[in-house]
């Protein structure tokens, strides 16, 4: 049997080893980047270094909430300069999946107004979401629910509204309407909607559809591999350029690790080192750090070596330089 090896916390040689090496960094958001509304000390300088070396950076993250506009706004507001089409929420990767699959009938909506927003964006019909949020069920003798047979989909997201009445409109899409899809935007256990304390994630939400339904989800978000198959193939990045870098292990970690990338966990958010290191834990990052901004202490390194590389680029133009002069003066003699 092979030696089972600890994860490796990170020096600075493995630090600058790794920012060497890597082409793209794809970062989850809430515990890497932010805890609820407040960046974590140092990501913005953090993120500033690896762009000016030329990195391509990505940002997924299980929260569908918000669509990628409304997260643009998030990153906006937190002084971080992003691109939308650097954002990957699960609200996008659910209304990418069933555009990926020519879907054409109508999605119901356990979640919030990120999901709608997407599908508006592709154009794909939907009903639920927040607009059944003050929904009631009167339980009386006789009483039956109708629900829409065109619904081809129930997209669960999370829900701060969830209720009895999605939650059985649900079933019964799932349940009656021939060839129903069911779709999780993750399955997280919790999830750090403020900076305060852990909350409880979609996965409670997942959970309640699978029980009445007897059926498991196709999840879209992470660890599924939908959302790096769709960034590698758009991108045109292959897997060993990338490294992941995650606050989650058996969501972040194993969205990498299954997709074949260079896997790095941070401490700032939902995993402890206590827990990364029990002898229970069977997933084990290529590196692990404190939080993004440890990075920052090779940044003399970096700039060293890219004042240094700038140099030899330097040199080696004037070289060529020198030799084209001798080429063109032996020509003309």
């Amino acid at each position: 049997m092979a030696p089972v090896t600890q994860p490796r916390k990170a020096n600075d040689d493995d630090k600058l080893s790794l920012i060497n090496k890597v082409e793209c960094f794809i970062f989850d958001c809430d515990g890497v980047i932010w805890r609820g509304d407040s960046v974590i000390e140092g990501v913005p300088e953090t993120l500033e270094l690896l762009r000016s070396m030329g990195k391509r950076l990505f940002f997924v993250t299980n929260n569908s909430t918000k669509s990628r506009a409304g997260y643009l706004k998030k990153f906006t507001g937190l002084g971080l300069k992003v691109k939308a089409e650097e954002i990957y929420s699960s609200s996008y990767a659910a209304a990418a999946y069933l555009e990926s699959i020519n879907f054409g009938k109508k999605v119901y909506v356990i979640g919030e107004e990120g999901i709608q927003q997407e599908l508006d964006l592709k154009g794909i019909r939907h009903l639920g979401g927040p607009g059944d949020a003050d929904k009631k069920v009167n339980l009386k003798a006789g009483e039956f629910m109708e629900h829409d047979p065109e619904v081809g989909a129930v997209v669960v997201g999370f829900d701060r509204n969830i209720n009895y009445y999605k939650i059985q409109y649900a079933t019964l899409c799932i349940r009656e309407n021939p060839g129903c899809m069911f779709i999780a935007t993750n399955r997280d256990a919790v999830t750090h909607l403020t900076d305060a304390q852990e909350w409880a994630g979609n996965g409670s939400m997942v959970g309640a559809i699978v029980g009445s339904t007897k059926r498991e989800p196709t999840v879209v978000g992470k660890p599924s591999g939908f959302m790096l198959d769709n960034i590698a193939n758009t991108f045109k990045l292959q897997r060993e350029q990338i490294c992941m870098v995650g606050d989650r292990l058996d969501t972040d970690i194993m969205f990498g690790k299954s997709g074949g990338l260079t896997t790095a966990l941070v401490l700032s958010g939902v995993t402890s080192e206590e827990t990364l290191l029990s002898p229970d834990n069977k997933i084990h990052p290529d590196y692990y750090m404190g939080q993004l901004s440890d990075l920052l202490s090779v940044k003399d390194r970096v700039a060293a070596q890219v004042a240094a590389e700038g140099g030899e680029e330097e040199r080696a133009v004037q070289y060529g330089a020198v030799q084209l002069h001798m080429f063109v003066q032996y020509s003309v003699v």
